[in-house]
């Protein structure tokens, strides 16, 4: 390929907003010499490669506006330190049948046990399929509704928690909410429900929502609208946190010892 076909397809390229081909455009040539590549295979591969840039960038970018606290995948979950969570129901979740659907999923278990973890996994694994995220613990989003609902902006502010297709909704019930705060997270389920999902985790069981949300009416109100389409995974085993301190001991006693 001439230097003069080369200076115009980069430029073509730049124009039409694929800067991937015009930066690499000597590279593909070179491997499409070297392969001995047709016309078509070698379209192919240029077209691939920018795809597969511009899915990248997507996904990097998501992840970034999701505001989740890491990226973990499943595949860095232990399940064989919770022998009693059926991986395969976790798993399931995976395939986003439930996003699609517009329905919810539910975390529960004592703290330590890797329900964040789960949930930013599921999460992530949504980023990487297309779908919008939002990541926020309940306490989080009820001081930033109270906020805006100071100053006359709520609505503004609710967008922020009904416009993604996926909402984590991490640590309901590790703080009380007063009446007032528990009808802000009314409105937001309410506005959310059948619109969009809610993936949250508790370390509370439904039955002890009353005293999380400070009104068994109220309380009932929002577990009718989350749990009607909803996957619920209970995880009851001990603690990842308290595993790895007690491992730090021992290996602190070993070397004084």
């Amino acid at each position: 390929m001439s230097e003069l076909v080369t200076a115009r397809i980069r430029t073509i390229a730049a124009k039409m907003g694929l800067p991937h081909l015009a930066e690499h455009l000597g590279a593909f040539v070179a491997r499409a010499d070297e392969a001995q590549m047709g016309y078509l295979d070698f379209l192919d591969l240029v077209l691939e490669e920018e795809h597969a840039v511009r899915e990248e960038r997507r996904i990097r970018h998501a992840l970034r506006v999701s505001k989740m606290p890491h990226h973990k995948t499943l595949d860095d979950y232990d399940f064989s330190y919770q022998p009693e969570l059926d991986a395969r129901k976790v798993r399931d979740l995976a395939t986003l049948a439930f996003v699609e659907a517009r329905a919810n999923a539910a975390l529960l278990g004592p703290p330590g046990v890797g329900k964040t973890h789960i949930a930013v996994a599921l999460a992530v694994a949504a980023c990487r399929a297309g779908f919008s995220v939002y990541f926020t613990t309940l306490d989080d989003m009820v001081r930033q509704l109270k906020a805006a609902d100071a100053i006359g902006r709520l609505g503004s502010k609710l967008r922020t928690y009904l416009r993604p297709q996926v909402l984590v909704l991490d640590e309901v019930g590790y703080l009380p909410l007063a009446r007032d705060e528990a009808n802000l997270v009314f409105q937001m389920i309410s506005k959310r429900y059948e619109k969009g999902s809610i993936l949250l985790t508790s370390n509370k069981a439904f039955s002890e929502w009353g005293q999380v949300f400070g009104d068994e009416v109220l309380a009932t109100a929002i577990l009718d609208r989350l749990l009607h389409h909803c996957e619920v995974i209970a995880i009851n085993g001990p603690s990842y946190r308290l595993r790895n301190r007690l491992a730090a001991v021992q290996a602190e006693v070993a070397a004084t010892g």
